[in-house]
């Protein structure tokens, strides 16, 4: 699985760090990826960073 964050869209809430911190975290005020590929460890936070983000920012591939 292969995550990214749309930078247009993110709003820099937070909410996908606090879900997924692993995977997540904040740079210049926006959310991004730190993880080229996600863990299997892992996707199910991905997957709910992705539902819950509010302005749907999170694209899985």
């Amino acid at each position: 699985m292969k995550v990214k964050v749309d930078q247009d869209l993110c709003v820099g809430c937070g909410l996908c760090i606090n879900t997924c911190a692993d995977i997540f975290e904040m740079k210049d005020d926006k959310a991004v990826v730190k993880a080229k590929a996600v863990p299997p460890a892992s996707e199910d936070c991905v997957k709910q960073a992705k539902d819950e983000c509010p302005v749907e920012a999170i694209i899985i591939e």
